[in-house]
C-alpha cells in the first residue's frame, strides 16, 4: 500500500468515524502512469475543443472504470498571454474521470502549470485556480483559451485578465492547476458540477509525476471570483465528504453568488448584468434535465429566442446580451417561476451553506456596490458558517467597490492571504468580518500587486517564471 493509499483509507475512516457519509475513492494499487503526449511544433495551432475529440471525450468506458481524478490523458502545451506571448512555465492538461451531479462519471481536463523558481518552503504547494468562464460553449474552456496560438476571442477577454492572478502564485513558487470547471457540456453557474471538477483536478494534478507534487501530502489553496468563486466554495463545502484526503489549507472566493433566487432576485429587471445570470439558468438546464423540461414547458416565445442567442456564447455576450432583462418575465408561469415545486430541490443543491461549513479556512470578498451578487446574501452565507464554533472564516466587505473593481482592489490580499496557508502559516481561528475603504490598502497589498504587474509583463517578454 502506498504512502497516497495510506492517506485515503487515514481520511476515510476519520470521517466514517466522525459518522459523516465518505464518497471516498476506491483503494487500488497505482495505475501505470499515462504516457504524456508532445507539445505541438510551432506554428501549428491547437485544435477548440470540438474538434478534439480523443482528449476531450474519450471513451465512455474507459471513463466508467476509472476512478475520481485518475488520468485518461497527458499532454505538454505552451500558455500565452494575450494568445501570442508564451509563458516561459512548464505546463501540461491533463484529461481525467470526474463525477457529475448525479454521481455518473464524466471525463473533465485541467491545465497543470509548474514555474521554473523554487517553491518558497522546499515543498510545492499547489493552487487550485477556477477561472470565470461564464460561458456556454467549451471552445471557451480555460484549457483553449490559454494556449499558444488558440484564436483570439474578444468575446472572451476575463480569462486573459485573471491569467496575471494564476502568475501571481506561479511567482510565488506555487504550482497552479486551472480546470474546466464547467464541464464537458459547458454548464455554466453550476457549483455543485464544478466543485466535484475541481476537487478531481486537483486529484489528478497530485497523481501527475512531471508536476513534481508529493502526492495526497500536497498543501492545497483554492481561489475563484465571480463566475470562478461558484466552483470554489461549492468545492469548499464538498471537500469533506468527496475529498477528504485533499489537504486542503484554504479557500479565496470573492464576488460570490451565495444564493441563485437571490441573485436572480437581484437581477431581475435592475442590472445591466442581468444577462450574465440568465446564461447561469441556461447553464442549469444543461446539468439538470428537470430544469430544461421546465424552461422548455413554461418559457416564452422570448424566452427561447434569449437562449438561442446565448447558446455557445462566451463570457463577453452572456453579459452583454439583455441588460436589464426581465428574467422572470421570459416565463409563461403561474406566479413566480422560481417558486416552482419542480426547481426548487435544485435551487436548493445549488445555493451555499445548506452541506455545512467548510472544515479548511475560507476567505471571503464582496464590493458593496457589487451589481451581480447580491450583498445581503453573502452576509447570510457567513452568518450561516460562523454557526459552526470550528468554523474560520475571514470575510472583507470592500465599501467603494463593484464587482469589477472588487476583483482588481482585492486580488494582492487574496494572493497574500493563500501565500500564507501554502507556507504553512495557519489562518486565524474563528469567524472575523471587516468593512474596508479598499483592498488595495491592506498592508504589503501595493507592493505585491506592482511586482505581479511587473513580472507578468517580464514574463510577456520572455523572462523565466
Amino acid at each position: 500500500m502506498t504512502a497516497g493509499t495510506r492517506t485515503i483509507v487515514r481520511a476515510c475512516v476519520a470521517v466514517a468515524a466522525g459518522m459523516t457519509v465518505a464518497i471516498c475513492p476506491a483503494v487500488t494499487a497505482a495505475a501505470d502512469p499515462v504516457p504524456v503526449q508532445p507539445g505541438l511544433p510551432f506554428p501549428i495551432p491547437p485544435a477548440p475543443p470540438y474538434l478534439d475529440p480523443g482528449f476531450y471525450q474519450p471513451d465512455p468506458a474507459r471513463v466508467a472504470a476509472a476512478q475520481p481524478g485518475e488520468i485518461l490523458a497527458a499532454r505538454q502545451v505552451t500558455l500565452a498571454n494575450l494568445w501570442v506571448l508564451p509563458l516561459n512555465a512548464d505546463a501540461w492538461q491533463l484529461s481525467f474521470r470526474s463525477t457529475d451531479t448525479r454521481g455518473g462519471p464524466i471525463a473533465a481536463v485541467a491545465t497543470v502549470v509548474v514555474p521554473h523558481r523554487a517553491a518558497p518552503s522546499g515543498q510545492r504547494g499547489l493552487v487550485s485556480f477556477q477561472m470565470a468562464e461564464d460561458s456556454l460553449s467549451v471552445n471557451c474552456a480555460p484549457s483553449y483559451t490559454l494556449r499558444t496560438g488558440s484564436l483570439p476571442n474578444p468575446l472572451n477577454p476575463v480569462m486573459e485578465a485573471e491569467f496575471v492572478e494564476v502568475q501571481a502564485m506561479l511567482q510565488l513558487g506555487h504550482t497552479v492547476v486551472i480546470p474546466d470547471h464547467e464541464g464537458p457540456n459547458a454548464a455554466y453557474a453550476v457549483g455543485p458540477l464544478g466543485g466535484r471538477i475541481t476537487l478531481d483536478g486537483i486529484r489528478a494534478a497530485e497523481r501527475f509525476d512531471p508536476a513534481g507534487l508529493p502526492g495526497t501530502d500536497t498543501r492545497v489553496t483554492m481561489w475563484g471570483y465571480s463566475g470562478g468563486a461558484i466552483p470554489t466554495a461549492h468545492a469548499a463545502e464538498l471537500q469533506p465528504t468527496y475529498a477528504p484526503e485533499i489537504d486542503l489549507a484554504g479557500a479565496a472566493a470573492g464576488g460570490l453568488m451565495a444564493d441563485i433566487r437571490a441573485a436572480i432576485d437581484y437581477n431581475n429587471g435592475t442590472s445591466s448584468f442581468g444577462g450574465a445570470v440568465l446564461g447561469g439558468l441556461f447553464g442549469v438546464a444543461r446539468e439538470y434535465p428537470q430544469v430544461d423540461r421546465f424552461i422548455a414547458d413554461h418559457m416564452n416565445p422570448l424566452g427561447k429566442a434569449a437562449r438561442m442567442v446565448h447558446e455557445n456564447q462566451c463570457v463577453a455576450l452572456q453579459f452583454a446580451a439583455f441588460p436589464f432583462v426581465n428574467i422572470k418575465g421570459l416565463f409563461d408561469y403561474p406566479g413566480d417561476p422560481m417558486l416552482a415545486p419542480e426547481v426548487q430541490p435544485v435551487l436548493d443543491e445549488l445555493s451555499l451553506g445548506h452541506r455545512g461549513t467548510p472544515s479548511a479556512p475560507l476567505y471571503i470578498y464582496e464590493g458593496t456596490f457589487d451589481e451581480v451578487m447580491p450583498l445581503n446574501a453573502v452576509d447570510n452565507t457567513y452568518d450561516i458558517y460562523c454557526h459552526d464554533p470550528r468554523a474560520r472564516v475571514q470575510y472583507t466587505r470592500d465599501l467603494f467597490s463593484e464587482h469589477g473593481i472588487a476583483a482588481v482592489s482585492n486580488t494582492a490580499s487574496a494572493a497574500l492571504w493563500l501565500n500564507d496557508r501554502l507556507n504553512g502559516v495557519p489562518a486565524p481561528e474563528g469567524c472575523h468580518n471587516r468593512d474596508v475603504y479598499s483592498g488595495i490598502l491592506d498592508p504589503g497589498a501595493i507592493a505585491a500587486f506592482v511586482n505581479t504587474i511587473g513580472q507578468t509583463l517580464a514574463s510577456a517578454l520572455g523572462m523565466p517564471v
